[in-house]
């Protein structure tokens, strides 16, 4: 008994420690990373332009690279979680940097050490977006929205050269709610949840209410709209696009599908990716 107790004890404190180093491990993983960090993850001859911009008071970390300025400028806008480098395998890639410049920042809410909290309205984000590309040529943006990315650029009703979503969450009566998100609605479990996914979460929660005030005039774009959607999303259902597909008409929408791709498709599917832009940047 005393060496069954022995084993027990070892054994708890194991799991233990090997479950606090896997909270620590994934906190780390998913916290906004720091300006220095972000320009060690780019290659040595592509590093971006780093700047700290501001919006309606709120401070935001924005990165460029502006290779040509006759070519159009390709703007990120990243989902829930997410960040400005959720795109990097995109902004150092030598075909792409040869057709666009590009640029991707943090919404508020994800920025590396970040004071506020995220504002839970497409309708500032796309203000904010709307801000971000004031400066550039109309003709020459091309907006690129993931995950909940999506709507906020579909927002815009500004005319520019088009809109590409990546799994978009624009329809409201297919959004799922992950069980996880319990964790941060119950006081007993809140305080396990990393900060940045206290941000997702709320994002999360409100985002079904919230998209309830745009999907019923996604037709009123005046842009051309371009939706790559994986069939096997569970997180993103492929019915969003589809959802597009029946409100917008068939010149000025397309739909192309990543058979059996899930909604990490912005990396697990790059390569795909890559060539559908390099086919609407042509």
């Amino acid at each position: 008994m005393p060496l069954f107790k022995k084993i027990l004890k070892f054994t708890s404190i194991f799991i233990l420690v090997a479950l606090v180093v896997i909270y620590y491990l994934f906190s780390s993983f998913t916290a906004p990373k720091s300006d220095k960090v972000i320009l060690e993850k780019f290659n040595k001859t592509i590093k971006p332009i780093i700047t700290q911009e501001n919006f309606n008071g709120f401070k935001y970390r924005k990165l460029t690279i502006k290779k040509d300025t006759t070519l159009p400028t390709l703007v990120f806008v990243h989902g829930t979680i997410g960040s400005s480098i959720d795109f990097i395998e995109y902004m150092q890639d030598s075909l792409l940097l040869n057709k666009v410049n590009m640029i991707s920042y943090d919404r508020i809410g994800y920025n590396f050490e970040d004071k506020n909290s995220v504002q839970e309205s497409i309708a500032f984000e796309r203000d904010m977006l709307n801000d971000i590309i004031k400066n550039l040529k109309s003709n020459k943006t091309i907006l690129l929205g993931y995950s909940y990315g999506g709507p906020i650029a579909l927002a815009i009703k500004e005319k520019i050269n088009k809109v590409i979503l990546l799994a978009p969450a624009v329809y409201s009566k297919v959004e799922p709610m992950p069980w996880a998100v319990n964790l941060y609605k119950s006081n007993l479990t809140r305080w396990l949840i990393p900060g940045i996914w206290k941000e997702a979460s709320k994002e999360k929660i409100s985002h079904k209410n919230d998209l309830q005030n745009f999907e019923n005039n996604w037709k009123s774009s005046p842009n051309k709209v371009i939706s790559i959607h994986g069939t096997n999303d569970w997180i993103v259902p492929f019915e969003n696009s589809t959802f597009l597909q029946n409100q917008l008409p068939k010149n000025q929408f397309e739909l192309i599908r990543i058979k059996d791709a899930g909604h990490g498709l912005v990396w697990s599917n790059f390569k795909e990716i890559k060539h559908e832009l390099l086919k609407q940047l042509d």
